[in-house]
């Protein structure tokens, strides 16, 4: 019975039953559990191969503690998960991702193959500092977030767009509707260096940038945001948000409708050379 109780990592039957939906602290706790369960290890030995107590791994997986990415390097060390802990604990320290966006991060840093839409505004992962810089800090004037998540937020692009530089880099497919390009954000010299940052982006081998005009009128197959991910093991995720959370969609039968709709919305929209052309007659000036 004792060495029951030991294998269960000293729990026994009052083990406590981890939601990893209930924030990003759970969530990395529980998938600190499930890589140890998996290797059969207690709280005791995951501890000595990291070099804490099992007090600690314990307060780490009921989400009492949050990781460092101290401790988050060295677990993955122990239990040979390259750096999945590591990225993970980032979003546990991020208090400015509306839910879901966390593990959207987590798997988008990991896809070879990304495609979105986005409205209204420039994505993230294509944000030069200064236009990240300006909508945040007016989401602070507004009192949506505090200055320091609105620091967090500024940082939070940044790490996303390293996935850039990763060897081999993923495949981006990026389709902006018109109205990204049309809102001004900040000062015209600002949307300037933004609009340059698109065209360089398109210059890119690995990427396909297009505009969805406001022509396509009732054409249009998608009406707000969507990402789609697209995995080493070919396996699809969706993510889409509301004002308040995101939507992250690991079921292939309900992305494959999504990753459809993309598709149409790429085929009607205007093609790389033509999308190029509107940005640097915007740039110009010029309608």
């Amino acid at each position: 019975m004792r060495f029951l109780l030991s294998r269960l990592g000293g729990c026994g039957m009052h083990r406590k039953e981890l939601d990893p939906e209930k924030s990003p602290r759970a969530a990395f706790g529980a998938r600190l559990r499930t890589l140890r369960d998996e290797r059969g290890w207690t709280q005791e030995e995951l501890a000595q191969r990291i070099g804490c107590s099992a007090t600690h791994i314990s307060a780490i997986e009921t989400g009492r503690r949050p990781p460092t990415p101290r401790f988050a390097k060295k677990a993955d060390r122990a239990l040979g998960t390259g750096d999945r802990l590591e990225r993970q604990s980032l979003a546990v320290r991020y208090t400015a991702m509306i839910d879901g966006l966390s593990d959207y991060v987590d798997f988008e840093a990991r896809a070879t193959e990304i495609r979105l839409y986005d409205v209204g505004v420039i994505p993230g992962i294509l944000q030069i500092p200064e236009y990240a810089a300006v909508l945040n800090d007016r989401a602070v004037e507004r009192g949506a977030i505090t200055p320091e998540q609105g620091e967090e937020r500024n940082g939070i692009v940044a790490t996303r767009q390293t996935v850039l530089q990763r060897t081999p880099p993923p495949l981006l497919f990026v389709v902006l509707d018109e109205s990204c390009l049309r809102r001004p954000v900040g000062s015209a010299a600002l949307m300037d260096a933004q609009f340059a940052r698109l065209i360089e982006f398109a210059r890119l081998p690995n990427t396909v940038l297009q505009v969805a005009p406001f022509e396509m009128g009732d054409r249009r197959p998608l009406s707000l945001p969507l990402y789609v991910l697209t995995m080493e093991s070919r396996s699809l995720i969706s993510y889409t948000e509301s004002a308040h959370r995101g939507f992250l969609e690991r079921e292939s039968s309900f992305v494959v409708p999504l990753l459809t709709a993309y598709h149409q919305l790429q085929a009607d929209a205007l093609s790389q050379a033509a999308s190029v052309a509107m940005i640097e007659q915007l740039r110009k000036g010029t309608p």
